[in-house]
């Protein structure tokens, strides 16, 4: 590994953090609140990221492996400083407490172990739904955009973005890897502003209408209330609810249609699969609870905003879907595990990956009827090579592994029952937030012992680097130097 230019990209990252603290900075001091919760971890930042990246190496050789974990110690790294305004603050006073939150803020989970949210600091409040919008995109993805194009060699850049960009696969929208980060945030930062303004055009002030539209731009689901969105209005949750299923759909869709490439965009396979998907869970879910209490507005709404919710795994409820019918229970988990699409902000396995197990087991089917038959698989009209086929059933493979070892180590840990064991950790390890049982939407992770905290921080982390720039971290032969 080039431990030399994996701590210069560790360094600059670290500025970049401590740069951002600004805004909550800002913040703080319009409300009239302590300045310190901020200052002093951007004071840190500042100088370990001078420290690190004092002088650029000369080998800037980046190979996979070094991206892998690179990416995975850059995460642990933001966290590790993202914690320290929760613990000076007395926010959250606990290490495995601060820790727990700010992983899941910038995993863009959602799950919180604060139980009286209103009770907090603007300032704070600020922060936790910052760290959604930071952790959206990525914060390498944000590094690769401010970087000098001299920094890294762009054939190297790849390394960094396929460790950390969602998906099977990872592209350029154009020719350099820096631009096409720019590209990307661009579009990100726009529909992030037309949230806003959409949101303050309702009943939301500014401070509302700006946490929420960065909580939803990175699909995390921290609010600034204790019900979430329960008691907005209607209109308020119908724009999150769209703007939510907006977030989860691929970016490079949004840059086809500005490029001018409208056709392509909505012939998109997976988008299609996205919207049918979402179509089919609000349709079963209005059915239930329509059977339930009554086939009302009300109804409609809170099944289109839970499904846009759990789907994009942002994870804000408009209502307490534990007292649903059962049977949404189970559309909700299958949502849960399905996830957006790759190339978005949302978690989970991705839409894509679903297509690509689908097709791939179609293929097998077809191929034990007629041996000799040279079949392929497609998607979006392209024939999929070996290495990602065999990459999606990978990672599938350890997906369950993870999730298995997780749930068992939990419930031994808690002593809780399956609902609560399996869906703190399935809600973690796709980053959605809420889950049931003791876990539910209205309830808080802060019960869950230290180590449970700590078992769901690596499932955050794990999930949103998809899986192996985590696991990386225990290979030994990751971690030998090159030259």
């Amino acid at each position: 590994m080039n431990y030399r230019m994996v701590f210069y990209v560790l360094g600059r990252l670290m500025a970049a953090i401590g740069a951002l603290m600004a805004l909550p900075t800002v913040c703080a001091i319009f409300y009239r609140e302590s300045v310190l919760p901020f200052i002093i971890p951007m004071a840190v930042a500042f100088l370990f990221g001078i420290l690190l990246s004092f002088k650029k190496p000369k080998n800037n050789r980046f190979l996979a492996r070094d991206g892998f974990v690179g990416v995975g110690l850059s995460w642990i790294t933001v966290s590790l400083i993202g914690c320290l305004p929760y613990i000076i603050s007395g926010a959250i006073p606990s290490f495995a407490d601060a820790f727990f939150e700010t992983v899941s803020g910038f995993t863009t989970t959602g799950a919180s172990v604060i139980a009286d949210i209103e009770a907090q600091a603007k300032s704070i409040l600020f922060w936790r739904c910052f760290t959604h919008w930071i952790g959206g995109m990525g914060v390498l993805v944000f590094i690769l955009a401010i970087l000098p194009r001299s920094d890294i060699k762009n054939s190297n850049l790849m390394h960094l973005m396929k460790a950390e960009v969602p998906g099977p696969t990872v592209g350029k929208l154009v020719s350099k890897i820096a631009d096409t980060a720019r590209v990307l945030y661009g579009i990100y930062i726009a529909l992030t502003l037309l949230e806003f303004l959409f949101l303050v055009f309702g009943e939301m002030d500014v401070f509302e209408a700006i946490t929420h539209s960065f909580s939803t731009a990175g699909t995390g689901g921290f609010g600034v209330k204790n019900d979430s969105l329960a008691s907005y209005s209607a209109y308020s949750q119908y724009v999150v609810a769209v703007f939510m299923l907006l977030f989860g759909t691929n970016l490079n869709i949004f840059f086809l249609i500005i490029t001018g490439h409208f056709i392509r965009a909505v012939k998109s396979e997976e988008l299609r699969w996205y919207f049918c998907i979402v179509t089919a869970a609000v349709a079963g879910i209005f059915i239930s609870v329509g059977l339930q209490t009554a086939f009302t507005e009300g109804a409609f709404r809170h099944s289109f905003f839970q499904v846009a919710s759990i789907i994009s795994t942002t994870g804000f409820y408009s209502a307490d879907f534990e007292l649903w019918p059962v049977i949404t229970h189970v559309i909700i988990l299958i949502l849960m595990f399905c996830g957006g699409c790759a190339g978005s902000t949302a978690g989970g396995i991705k839409i894509s990956r679903i297509m690509l197990l689908l097709k791939n087991g179609k293929r097998e089917v077809r191929y034990i009827a007629h041996p000799r038959a040279m079949i392929s698989v497609k998607l979006e009209g392209k024939t999929v090579d070996h290495d990602t086929i065999r990459g999606t059933t990978s990672y599938i493979i350890v997906f369950i592994a993870l999730l298995v070892s997780s749930v068992l180590a939990v419930i031994a840990i808690e002593g809780c029952d399956l609902i609560t064991g399996f869906t703190s950790v399935s809600t973690c390890l796709n980053n959605v937030g809420p889950g049931l049982g003791e876990v539910g939407p209205t309830d808080s992770f802060g019960t869950l012992a230290n180590p449970t905290k700590l078992i769901l921080c690596f499932d955050m982390l794990a999930g949103r680097l998809e899986l192996f720039p985590m696991l990386m971290l225990f290979s030994p032969s990751a971690w030998k130097h090159h030259s």
